[in-house]
């Protein structure tokens, strides 16, 4: 539980959340639509991924990471809440907008999954 709580303790990390409520997102789409480095990009989903709350997979040279669904199901109080709470982020709507963008665009110019 540690683990869950330390990764939830940092903005950018509730901003990834936030936008993988709706959609699988690869590095580079998730680096698009926050404006953060790759680097810093891949730090945070280390630690959500290692916390148990995201799950990844490859589709070709690109990995896609989405909300772990054991996790939901082990955690369904907490994950109402986060879902919630998420969206009343205040950097929400900007984040939102632009990850529905960066999706239209298909900025990493793949076959929708």
């Amino acid at each position: 539980m540690v683990e869950i709580f330390k990764a939830l303790a940092e903005e950018s990390r509730l901003r990834i959340l936030s936008i993988l409520l709706e959609n699988d997102m690869c590095v580079c789409e998730l680096e698009n639509c926050l404006g953060l480095k790759q680097s810093n990009i891949s730090r945070h989903l280390s630690a959500l991924k290692n916390s148990g709350l995201l799950d990844s997979y490859k589709q070709a040279q690109w990995a896609f990471y989405k909300i772990n669904k054991e996790f939901i199901q082990e955690h369904q109080q907490l994950w109402l809440y986060l879902e919630k709470k998420l969206k009343e982020l205040p950097s929400f709507q900007e984040d939102y907008a632009r990850m529905q963008k960066c999706k239209s665009e298909n900025i990493c110019n793949i076959s929708v999954l």
